[in-house]
């Protein structure tokens, strides 16, 4: 269940929101899967979506897979299938960098998957859609470098882009909302 904590900041025509919450209960346009390359489902948030979204979802990554990326999506990319049995209508699944220290590329690849799901979500005219805090997790991103990053690529495309109504950050624990928060206020 997610819990609205009320922080919420006008950039632009857009908002960006920070909830506490399991991204699976969010009811958006789309909700972003921070996946692996595979497309296949996995630990942490790309398990829960798989789980929750059914096998609607995995039928239409294996598609995707097939037609598109054979060898597996690359990291920045972002690619759409339905929502299956989530709320949202919609997943984004995107690759998020492995940390290895921050000198491979590491925050213009985080930045490239948060721009490439902003982007598809406006090809397909969404406008309201939810990330997770990529690469935190099982990639072993440092969440305050990461949240920067996040925040800083999401302000910007909200600047120059009035077809976003609103960008959410799920968060799934207390300590993470908090070093979002941290950051937000000295960067929106």
């Amino acid at each position: 269940m997610k819990e609205l904590i009320g922080d919420e900041f006008q950039v632009g025509r857009g908002k960006i929101c920070l909830v506490k919450g399991d991204i699976t209960e969010i009811e958006t346009d789309a909700i972003v899967n921070a996946a692996n390359s595979t497309l296949m489902g996995g630990g942490g948030v790309d398990g829960a979506i798989h789980r929750v979204g059914g096998p609607k979802v995995l039928e239409e990554c294996k598609r995707i897979r097939a037609a598109e990326w054979p060898d597996g999506l690359p990291t920045g990319k972002a690619v759409i299938t339905s929502g299956g049995n989530l709320k949202a209508k919609y997943v984004i699944h995107t690759v998020g960098p492995v940390w290895h220290g921050g000198n491979r590329g590491e925050p213009e690849l985080l930045a490239e998957a948060y721009r490439n799901s902003l982007n598809l979500a406006v090809s397909r005219r969404l406008k309201t859609i939810a990330f997770p805090s990529i690469s935190t997790g099982a990639y072993g991103y440092p969440i305050e470098k990461a949240s920067r990053v996040a925040l800083t690529t999401v302000k910007e495309f909200l600047e120059k882009e009035d077809k976003v109504d609103k960008v959410e950050f799920v968060l799934f624990s207390a300590y993470d909302l908090k070093v979002y928060r941290g950051a937000a206020r000295g960067l929106l």
